[in-house]
């Protein structure tokens, strides 16, 4: 009995550590956290956010990593063998109307975006962007290898890193739109296996492509960043979020109610957890949206309720915590469900304090202008916004032309960064410092001309236009309600994201509207009427001319005719007629 003991506690030690301990015997080092918010918007349509964190306590630039337990391996070694320091990648399909839906959590332009810091190790900061621009065009199946020097800006002001960061030297820092880029199940699949669970367990399993994408707003994204590994900071953890936001359109959905559930949003209710996430909540806005305080109700009752100040307003939320074990202990799914107690008064919208719009103005194929205009609606505060544009190369800015109108008078920026485009090689990029007034619009206007690209450059379909990439306004808006320290672990995910400079005001980046600009296009189907009219000329005049000069002619000699006049002749001849 001894020996056999002993043989097996010689098989234990040889064996190892378990999955969930490390070689020094602490206790793991990584860990999920998932969550869903939904939000109902003031038009009656609801946005539901999940987001889904991966920390984890490596040391991912140091290349010592080799076993990836819940962090993706994928992402883990691009980051270690480029040299990457933060990454953010959002694909969306459609427009954020800031206007009538309010803040979103986190906002992204139309089409692809793509910002990557990168490491002071990385010597050519241009080549580990277009490898990195290639391998993520392959892990999410998207157009991303279109990333090249025509499209791609370093901005000076915009873009700070989200996570630690020693210095802020903005030649380490790329930036890119593709707003042509279209988002489908392609993008969603890979997007999705990157999860620990998959799509086979807990929030992701709502996570269903034909729901998802039947709505007016989707946008999935990817985030990478260092963070402090604790309160002391002495050493860094990794952290991956993985965010997808979705708009459900209360009239496209056929009901023409507001009540709404999980099972009406994306045809599945919520059955289990995933066993390897620490955290798995539901969160549901019951804020009152007005004065006379309307209420949501719920159903089940939630688990809990949580009040927090999320960009600068009070928030009530129900929670649901899916590791509750009293949660599916009364029926064997979950399905959250939204009853607003009276219709709700559109009339009283509330306004966000600050939104963007933009629009081209001008006549004809030659010249135009870009007119932006930003919103402070805040009573009695101002406050500075820095504006990012990026324009292609082939529509020539006139920098002179810039105009800036607040209340009639000329508002001049307090820094402007502007670089010009070169042909074919990189585009126009303007940033801009400007003050907003309280309760002011502030015009912005620049004049353009549009050049004529080379008959290859156009696209499949030039008609259609070409796009100009979202305006990007970067702001810390004054908060209504101060805003008191939080612990980011014990703080829902979706305020964690921006850090808070103080309590006072907090931080917001805005997307306006791409731009659709026609440009003058050759009519690419003469080519084929020049095609047509000249074979059909060479088919009939050189046709025939080489029939003639080819043909030869024989006489024909009188034949003595047929049978039939043969035999017409013989009773002619008894009849005693002139033969034919």
């Amino acid at each position: 009995g001894g020996m056999a003991a002993a043989a097996l506690l010689l098989l234990l030690v040889a064996a190892g550590p378990g999955p969930g301990r490390t070689d020094a015997g602490q206790e793991r080092r990584d860990a999920l956290r998932e969550e869903l918010l939904l939000s109902p918007l003031p038009t009656g349509d609801v946005a539901a956010t999940f987001q889904f964190r991966t920390r984890w306590d490596a040391d991912l630039q140091g290349g010592a990593v080799s076993h990836y337990r819940l962090f993706p391996k994928a992402l883990g070694r691009l980051v270690a063998a480029l040299g990457v320091r933060e990454l953010h990648l959002a694909l969306t399909q459609g427009f954020w109307r800031t206007r009538y839906w309010g803040q979103p959590p986190l906002q992204a332009p139309a089409g692809a975006e793509l910002w990557v810091w990168f490491q002071p190790t990385v010597t050519d900061v241009d080549k580990a962007w277009k490898e990195l621009s290639n391998i993520l065009s392959g892990i999410f199946c998207a157009s991303l290898n279109f990333i090249d020097s025509t499209n791609t800006v370093i901005p000076t002001a915009s873009f700070k890193p989200l996570g630690l960061a020693n210095g802020t030297d903005h030649h380490l820092l790329r930036y890119a739109v593709l707003p042509r880029e279209v988002v489908c199940t392609e993008n969603l699949t890979p997007w999705k296996k990157l999860l620990p669970c998959g799509s086979k367990a807990g929030l992701a399993v709502l996570l269903k492509a034909e729901r998802l994408f039947h709505s007016s707003y989707h946008s999935q994204a990817v985030h990478i960043r260092p963070v402090c590994r604790d309160a002391s900071c002495l050493a860094v953890s990794w952290e991956l979020r993985q965010t997808l936001t979705v708009v459900f359109d209360f009239f496209s959905s056929g009901q023409g109610k507001k009540d709404w559930s999980l099972f009406k949003m994306f045809s599945r209710t919520l059955t289990d957890t995933c066993p390897l996430a620490s955290q798995s909540k539901v969160y549901v806005d019951i804020s009152p949206k007005n004065k006379e305080k309307e209420l949501l109700e719920v159903s089940p009752p939630p688990t809990s309720v949580h009040e927090a100040v999320v960009q600068g307003d009070k928030k009530t939320y129900a929670v649901y915590d899916l590791l509750s074990p009293s949660l599916f202990n009364t029926s064997r799914s979950l399905n959250v469900q939204l009853k607003w107690k009276r219709p709700q008064d559109s009339s009283e919208m509330p306004i966000p304090t600050l939104h963007a719009q933009r629009y081209v103005g001008g006549y004809g194929l030659q010249t135009g202008e870009i007119c932006t205009l930003i919103y402070n609606t805040h009573p009695y505060r101002a406050f500075p916004v820095i504006l990012l544009e990026t324009v292609p190369w082939y529509l020539r800015l006139y920098v002179h032309t810039l105009t800036i109108i607040t209340k009639g008078k000329e508002n001049k920026p307090s820094y402007i960064h502007y670089q010009p485009a070169q042909d074919r090689r990189r585009p126009h990029l303007l940033e801009m410092l400007i003050q907003l007034p309280a309760n002011s619009v502030t015009k912005i206007t620049i004049q353009f001309e549009r050049a004529l690209l080379k008959w290859t450059e156009y696209p499949p379909d030039p008609n259609h236009g070409f796009y100009v990439g979202s305006s990007v306004l970067s702001a810390l808006v004054p908060s209504v309600i101060a805003m008191k320290d939080m612990d980011v672990e014990q703080s829902p995910l979706f305020t964690s994201l921006f850090p808070s400079s103080d309590g006072s005001s907090y931080f917001v980046r805005l997307y306006t509207e791409p731009l659709l600009v026609n440009l003058p296009t050759p009519d690419f189907s003469m080519p084929y009427n020049v095609i047509c009219l000249t074979c059909t000329v060479v088919a009939v005049c050189y046709g025939s001319f080489y029939n003639l000069l080819t043909r030869t002619f024989h006489v024909e000699e009188p034949s003595r005719g047929g049978l039939a006049k043969r035999l017409a002749n013989v009773i002619r001849k008894f009849r005693g007629v002139p033969p034919l």
